[in-house]
């Protein structure tokens, strides 16, 4: 099976140069200068021009095993996608809450994908597991088989996701950073994406007394995004169980008949809206056991995300570093090793400086196990402000400031009963 390699562009906003142009300038430049190693960004270059229309180029991971390794361009397929973020962010969907007021209800929250505000969120999320080449391949799949005009009531299709695990994982990151993924992967199909995050809660909380009115109210604004054939639309709905709860709650009598017909309007319209081919549901629980069958049966991805084991959570530091050594606030001429190779031999009175930090940090990595990923991402942050307070530090003092931030975060959650497991 031939392997593709995506080169992902980021024209800067006020760029005028064609296409075509820029593509033949990195194959010259940037593709004939040097190595090129599978999931490094490029953020300056030697060519004036390139430094004046791009604001970096992402050579996307081959695959968690590829990362680092120097690829040969002759033995890939090499895609090109370029793009502009949009730099407005997130944009409140305002409702009218009934009696005449208007826009008392914030809905939902809207972003024009690519979006600046999730660059390089995907990079950053890391998994032990190929979930994020699943998903990619999932999508590709919908479209496929709907390119395909195949029958869905043979093969049956819903373009729904369920992602399901403890709170902090990164479920909801990892949703986004799809959207975003999706819209720049997907640039020679769609023009642009459109992401509309719901919160339940919020949604829920309120919208009791106004039965389904505002809930249809909600999704015939989704439809106009839908119906633009040249917009790909994700719907996010987080924290999904608050549906299927609210449903059980009033089955069971103890909450007003309104509360079913509001979550049985919301499965109708999940229902209607996956029939579009430019549209993906996507939602996030952290109690599966208040989802009803109901939705469960509705997802065609049902994916666990967990707290990362040690391998992950030593890729998670790893990153951490290499982005404040790119700030200048940690200085050193030694790199933390990929874990890979500390696999293949032993630290010994003969490793390389590099290879015994690299080892005192998988000794932290070890020692995390159990934290969430966004715990390990405040990390480095609480270490320098604890036990550092200096413009610049060395490697090897970070690492040891880092697994004091450890044992105290430890330590502080075992105090409040929150250790998460």
């Amino acid at each position: 099976m031939s392997i593709t390699l995506h080169v992902e562009i980021v024209q800067r906003s006020l760029s005028c140069l064609d296409r075509n142009e820029l593509v033949n300038l990195i194959k010259n430049t940037v593709l004939d200068g040097g190595a090129i190693t599978s999931g490094m960004t490029i953020k300056s270059f030697t060519n004036s021009v390139l430094n004046e229309n791009v604001e970096s180029i992402t050579f996307s991971e081959l695959n968690n095993e590829d990362e680092g390794k120097v690829i040969d361009l002759k033995t890939v397929n090499i895609t090109f996608h370029i793009y502009r973020l949009d730099l407005d962010g997130q944009q409140p969907e305002m409702m009218d809450e009934g009696d005449g007021q208007e826009g008392d209800i914030s809905a939902a929250n809207h972003w024009i994908l690519p979006s600046v505000d999730f660059h390089g969120l995907w990079e950053s999320l890391i998994y032990d597991s190929t979930i994020k080449e699943n998903l990619l391949s999932f999508v590709e799949t919908t479209l496929l088989f709907s390119d395909s005009k195949v029958d869905t009531n043979i093969i049956s299709w819903n373009r729904v996701i369920l992602l399901h695990g403890p709170p902090g994982t990164g479920k909801t990151s990892l949703c986004k950073a799809l959207a975003q993924k999706l819209a720049i992967r997907l640039g020679h199909r769609y023009t642009h994406g459109e992401l509309i995050e719901i919160n339940s809660h919020s949604l829920f909380s309120k919208w009791f007394s106004e039965s389904g009115k505002l809930v249809m109210k909600m999704f015939a604004k989704i439809h106009e995004y839908i119906e633009d054939p040249q917009a790909l639309v994700c719907l996010l709905i987080d924290e999904v169980e608050s549906l299927t709860h609210a449903r059980q709650m009033s089955l069971a009598g103890t909450e007003p008949s309104d509360s079913l017909r509001v979550v049985n309007a919301v499965l109708t319209q999940i229902d209607q809206i996956r029939r579009y081919s430019n549209v993906l549901i996507l939602t996030t629980s952290n109690v599966t056991s208040a989802i009803d069958l109901a939705f469960v049966d509705r997802a065609d991805i049902k994916q666990y995300i967990g707290p990362p084991s040690t391998y992950a959570i030593y890729k998670i530091y790893q990153s951490c570093i290499q982005e404040l050594k790119r700030a200048g606030i940690i200085v050193s001429i030694d790199n933390i090793v990929p874990i890979k190779f500390l696999r293949l031999s032993p630290v010994n009175e003969n490793s390389t400086v590099a290879t015994q930090l690299s080892f005192h940090l998988l000794e932290v990595a070890r020692q995390s196990t159990g934290l969430s990923g966004r715990t390990l991402r405040k990390i480095p942050f609480l270490a320098h402000a604890y036990y550092v307070q200096a413009p610049q530090v060395s490697l090897e003092d970070f690492i040891k400031a880092m697994q004091k931030a450890v044992t105290k975060q430890l330590q502080d959650r075992q105090e409040f009963g929150t250790l998460e497991n």
